[in-house]
């Protein structure tokens, strides 16, 4: 949040409120350059909505440098880029960015009469900064938060000071629970919520759904400060679990359901070129050994051992046409990597086989990164709150022990998973081609969410701690596409799948514009939090 990045904000932010034209989807729509129009609430709320995506400079310095290797998703053949602060300082300025169109936004709905439209409308707004902060202070720990987007408003503020972790935490469970409680999921359809709720791309204005967003992350992040917070964490869990709270429901033991929260590229009217750009780019991920054993029973190169699909929904073979992982650790006896298997060259008819020869491990699934129209953009699945409810009934977390009911909710997260993968991947299509999924990747029809339960189901199990394990095995699958959640659960549990030592990576530093442009408030939090490097480890982690 640097002075010069700070004030073109402002000014930019002045122009948008005073001139722009509104944007109804993730494109502009045309106004009429002559006349005078103003950024209805609507369109501001779009804009924050549209931030939820990931940048490319996030996506190549942070997950696939960083995150990818930390969680074992997936294994870096070659580190060699180590220009992290261009991803931190898109995490920092795409948060601190919106956050003047959340203060414009807050400061316009307490002007309004209250109504129910009103209400769900500050409801929406409430979830989407909890989304987005706890994504930024789970990162970096303590940020500006209190005092952050209101220069426009105040330049006193300017230089936020940095508030703490647990306190950013227990003001967004507190915003999440009163939009739970106060959301009115029969609202009648009259202005202003008419108008803003037709700008909704998540949700389409469907309130149900915002409020099972709402408890969702107050599982989620109630889990997380699990081991600092137990009664305050216990409470919150009880409260989803045992008054039946709205949440996303994946798997119901007989059928699934499948609900999530996600941004659509197609949908919502963008082109998601940034996540291609970043494997293109970057070239250095492969398939690991670390999660190739969660998939497959045996190292046949043919795939003979598979026994989960979304094998051939995150991975795809080598160049030869084998299933080779690369080694988590590499030693100095393991071939060196290369190939194009990223490149555009392969949305050709004719050419999606060829990925250079010295491809010789099992590269990401060319459609999971090429696919821009409809691979979605994650921030919730049914199954992750089937894996949180199982958690915490094996272990007891604000609720008594049941393994019963704990491994059912299990088995409804497996399901769920696995049949909500296999409907994204069949209506996966590459964007120049028009090549679909399941005519170029054909998945075995004996391999299944029962597949998967052969092998990790819970009767498999030798020892309680392994029953355990399983649901942090199953959930890091799931969440492939979400490394920065399922670091959280390495960092949380210490538990999950891991080849080799245990992770000591908690965070990410600061980005050096802040350092440099707020070096005071900085100073303090750095301090305040024994340092700023990875291996400082941020509030909710255990000691």
């Amino acid at each position: 949040m640097k002075w010069n990045h700070r004030l073109t904000t402002l000014i930019l932010f002045v122009l948008i409120i005073s001139l722009a034209g509104c944007r109804k989807d993730f494109t502009e729509i045309n106004t009429n350059p002559n006349s005078f129009s103003t950024a209805s609430d609507g369109s501001l709320f779009n804009e924050v909505v549209s931030t939820l995506t990931l940048g490319g400079n996030e996506q190549f310095y942070i997950n696939n440098e960083i995150l990818y290797k930390q969680t074992q998703q997936a294994a870096l053949t070659r580190e060699g880029w180590g220009n992290f602060t261009l991803g931190t300082e898109e995490i920092w300025s795409n948060y601190y960015g919106a956050l003047p169109e959340i203060r414009e936004l807050e400061k316009r709905f307490s002007k309004y009469d209250n109504s129910p439209g009103v209400t769900n409308m500050r409801a929406m707004l409430k979830i989407i900064m909890a989304m987005k902060t706890f994504k930024v202070t789970d990162i970096f720990g303590d940020i500006p938060f209190s005092q952050a987007g209101y220069a426009f408003q105040n330049l006193d503020f300017l230089r936020p000071r940095f508030d703490k972790q647990r306190d950013i935490y227990l003001a967004l469970l507190n915003d999440l629970k009163w939009a739970d409680e106060n959301i009115n999921e029969t609202a009648p359809r009259v202005e202003p919520f008419t108008s803003f709720s037709g700008f909704d791309k998540l949700f389409k204005g469907d309130m149900k759904f915002w409020r099972k967003m709402a408890n969702s992350l107050r599982l989620r992040h109630a889990m997380r400060m699990a081991e600092k917070e137990p009664a305050l964490a216990g409470e919150i869990i009880r409260d989803i679990i045992e008054n039946n709270r709205p949440v996303f429901v994946g798997y119901t033991m007989t059928a699934p359901v499948l609900e999530s929260a996600c941004l659509w590229p197609a949908a919502v009217g963008f082109k998601n070129e940034s996540l291609s750009w970043s494997f293109r780019e970057h070239k250095n991920l492969r398939m690991g050994s670390n999660i190739w054993h969660l998939l497959s029973d045996n190292d046949s190169i043919s795939g003979s051992g598979i026994f989960d699909p979304r094998a051939y929904i995150f991975f795809e073979t080598n160049n030869l046409n084998q299933w080779v992982p690369y080694p988590q650790i590499p030693d100095a006896t393991t071939p060196s990597e290369g190939g194009i298997p990223y490149d555009s060259h392969r949305d050709q008819t004719g050419a999606f086989g060829i990925k250079g020869e010295t491809c010789r491990y099992s590269p990401f699934n060319y459609f999971i990164i090429y696919d821009i129209n409809y691979m979605p953009v994650i921030l919730f699945t049914g199954a992750e709150i089937h894996f949180l409810k199982a958690e915490a009934l094996f272990r007891g977390i604000g609720v008594a022990v049941n393994k019963d009911m704990a491994d059912n909710e299990y088995m409804n997260g497996v399901n769920a998973s696995v049949a909500w993968w296999l409907n994204v991947s069949k209506n996966s299509k590459l964007p120049l081609s028009g090549m679909t999924f399941p005519e170029m990747i054909p998945i075995p029809e004996n391999l299944n969410a029962t597949s998967v339960l052969m092998r990790y189901g819970s009767w498999n199990a030798a020892t309680e701690e392994e029953k355990l394990e399983f649901i942090y095995t199953q959930w890091l699958l799931d969440a492939f596409r979400q490394p920065w959640e399922i670091y959280a659960l390495v960092r949380r549990t210490g538990k999950t799948p891991h080849e080799g030592t245990p992770a000591n990576h908690f965070r990410l530093p600061y980005p050096p514009s802040e350092v440099e442009y707020n070096p005071a408030n900085c100073a303090t939090a750095i301090s305040l939090q024994g340092g700023d490097k990875p291996d400082n480890k941020i509030w909710w982690i255990p000691n």
